[in-house]
């Protein structure tokens, strides 16, 4: 029920009221318990970002989707478009409008300026290769990109898929030229380390020195006796 049929709905009920007060003497009133605090009212949770569907090619699923028009502009803008329809069997990390959105004030627009570091952005989310999650899952490591450089793919025991900086929130969208994992920030090359520091080896015990060994008197050389 919309809000203007519920205030509708109260406003009859008040004028009704009005007319049977009219039309019954009055009666003492009854003071009434005060009424209770009311709960306090949940402030209204974010929606969460909508599915991804396939629907066709890799190109065409994102600009249909509604989601990434910031990744579709860049890679209109870099002749990259058409790259992702077809080319197949690549996957693709797509950042969302909101992880375009969250890139300190004026990258975006110094990106979308410099055309040849914007295209090197873009193919650093392309994998020329179908990786699915489950090869992710439970892994570290990098993987060559279509720039030339890596891009470091974690399936942490936690479960959390990432790549670079990146949580991928949605993975595995099957598109007719290959797979689409959504990320939830704009992957930087570099942003972490390709191998984890390793913790250093722990010092060998010191051995204790052995004791020296006590030094027993020489003997005494025998006298001779006179005969």
């Amino acid at each position: 029920m919309t809000t203007t049929r519920l205030l509708s709905a109260a406003a009859a009920v008040s004028l009704i009221a009005g007319a049977a007060w009219a039309q019954t003497p009055a009666t003492p009133a009854i003071p009434s318990p005060a009424p209770a605090a009311s709960a306090a009212v949940a402030a209204p949770m974010a929606a969460p970002a909508a599915t991804l569907v396939a629907n066709g090619d890799i190109t065409t699923t994102l600009r249909l989707s509604g989601q990434f028009t910031t990744f579709v502009k860049a890679l209109d803008a870099t002749n990259l478009s058409g790259l992702l329809q077809k080319q197949p069997n690549i996957t693709v990390f797509a950042p969302t409008d909101a992880a375009f959105a969250a890139l300190p004030p004026g990258d975006l627009n110094k990106l979308m300026a410099d055309k040849t570091g914007l295209q090197k952005l873009l193919i650093h989310h392309l994998i020329n290769a179908p990786v699915p999650g489950s090869k992710i899952k439970g892994t570290r490591g990098p993987w060559p990109t279509g720039a030339g450089d890596k891009v470091v793919l974690d399936g942490g025991a936690d479960g959390v898929l990432k790549a670079d900086n990146a949580t991928i929130v949605q993975a595995d969208v099957q598109a007719t030229n290959g797979l689409i994992h959504v990320v939830d920030r704009v992957l930087i090359a570099g942003s972490v380390p390709e191998t984890l520091p390793q913790p250093e080896a722990a010092p060998a015990p010191v051995a204790a020195p052995e004791p020296a060994p006590v030094s027993k008197p020489a003997p005494k050389a025998a006298k001779h006796r006179k005969k």
